[in-house]
């Protein structure tokens, strides 16, 4: 029960950052409206962002294996507030960057603490423990969504960006003060009680070696591939739909009515983060490159399917939430893989590593957008986003399988003891 309380502290914390991302789509257009600047260059603020979030990462995760969780939480809480709070009053492009940087450093230390967390306090579980935490990251925008867009409305913009800010920087240095260094406390509690269902080292590699093993770039390359189409639907889902002319169009599903777009906002983001804590819990039952095949898989015919079907309402909101589904758990399995071949003991500052190959991939937020202006369309952005995702699928099965299980067994030859 005492991990299990850390994770619920962690999951908590994850849906404090979780507006900073999928919130961002809905000032887009409002900040275009007030200044005349255009969505490529406001979607450069959003790119900024997920670089510092995931660049940055490895360091943070450096400090959190090294002090623990403590200060890096309550800093990153800091951190995000004052980045959101400066969004409130950016009157410039240049304003509003240095507010994404700063928000995309303290994004970057919660996330790293708590994914590393999850890792370490769960080692028989880990893609169900990483799968939580990160579906909170998922979910965690989704009770904030109709909220924020009333206070847009009502009270615009800027003051959403301020009250919501502060109240989430509050919360998370408030839950910083009682989390715990896994590191130090594992020792003193009782051993897991079951076994992991799938092959792992027990071989703690420092990040310096993990980065001289060519399985680890074959891994990132994958992330980035199948990352980079999942954040282009993210960040220019408003932008999509309003092209599509179903932005503001009344959709029923259920008896439940509301526009197009915030009923896809609202459904996206709740399997979003189901898909996390489904694809993580499956992984520990099949292996984590059969439930990357599947899933990546789907993800590339449901990107194509937006496209083609995506103008009518219903089919909208129906289809985004497919390409969320497929997409998001990209942040469960991609950790608990890397924790899985490299060990726990670094297990912070090497997901950092990886979970760099965002930033990476976030370059094809903006270029996506200057590519639709360009063209006049949508087409090539979902053709080239389909087809990233195919090939993640392929590389993950035919590539990334073999060369895990070689890894595997090279480790076992040279340190018996080093791989279960």
């Amino acid at each position: 029960m005492y991990r299990w309380g850390q994770l619920l502290m962690g999951m908590v914390c994850m849906a404090m950052i979780a507006n900073l991302q999928y919130g961002w789509t809905l000032f887009v257009n409002p900040l275009a409206d007030k200044f005349g600047w255009t969505h490529a260059a406001i979607q450069v603020a959003f790119t900024i962002f997920v670089l510092t979030q995931t660049w940055l990462v490895p360091i943070e995760g450096y400090l959190v294996d090294k002090f623990g969780p403590r200060p890096a939480v309550i800093g990153g809480g800091l951190l995000c507030a004052i980045g959101w709070v400066m969004n409130a009053f950016a009157d410039s492009l240049n304003l509003l960057y240095a507010a994404a940087a700063i928000s995309g450093v303290g994004a970057g230390a919660i996330y790293g603490t708590c994914v590393g967390n999850a890792l370490k306090w769960f080692p028989e579980r880990r893609g169900l423990a990483v799968g939580l935490t990160v579906a909170s990251f998922g979910f965690g925008s989704v009770l904030t969504i109709v909220p924020i867009t009333l206070v847009i409305a009502t009270r615009g913009y800027e003051s959403a960006f301020l009250y919501f800010g502060l109240g989430q920087g509050l919360v998370l240095m408030a839950l910083a003060l009682v989390m715990d260094d896994p590191n130090k406390m594992l020792p003193r509690l009782p051993p897991a009680a079951a076994a992991p269902r799938v092959r792992q080292s027990q071989r703690d590699y420092t990040p310096a070696e993990v980065v001289r093993e060519p399985v680890f770039w074959v891994m990132y390359l994958i992330f980035v591939l199948i990352a980079a189409g999942g954040l282009m639907a993210t960040a220019q889902l408003a932008p999509i739909a309003r092209d599509f002319k179903v932005h503001d169009v009344p959709v029923n599903v259920m008896g439940l009515v509301l526009p197009a777009l915030t009923f896809a906002l609202a459904l996206d983001r709740v399997l979003n983060g189901a898909t996390r804590l489904y694809f993580g819990w499956l992984s520990d039952r099949i292996g984590r490159e059969k439930t990357m095949l599947i899933a990546f898989s789907i993800e590339a015919v449901a990107i194509l399917a937006l496209y083609r079907f995506g103008t009518d309402p219903v089919t909208f909101v129906l289809l985004s939430a497919v390409v969320f589904f497929a997409w998001g758990e990209i942040y469960s399995l991609f950790p608990s893989t890397c924790a899985d071949t490299f060990g726990s003991r670094y297990a912070a500052t090497n997901a950092g590593l990886l979970y760099t190959a965002k930033g990476v991939a976030s370059i094809f937020v903006p270029l996506s957008s200057v590519f639709s202006a360009a063209t006049g369309s949508w087409q090539a952005v979902f053709v080239a986003a389909s087809a990233m995702s195919a090939v993640a699928a392929l590389l993950a099965w035919f590539v990334l399988r073999p060369m895990r299980r070689r890894h595997m067994a090279a480790a076992r030859a040279t340190h018996p003891s080093s791989a279960g």
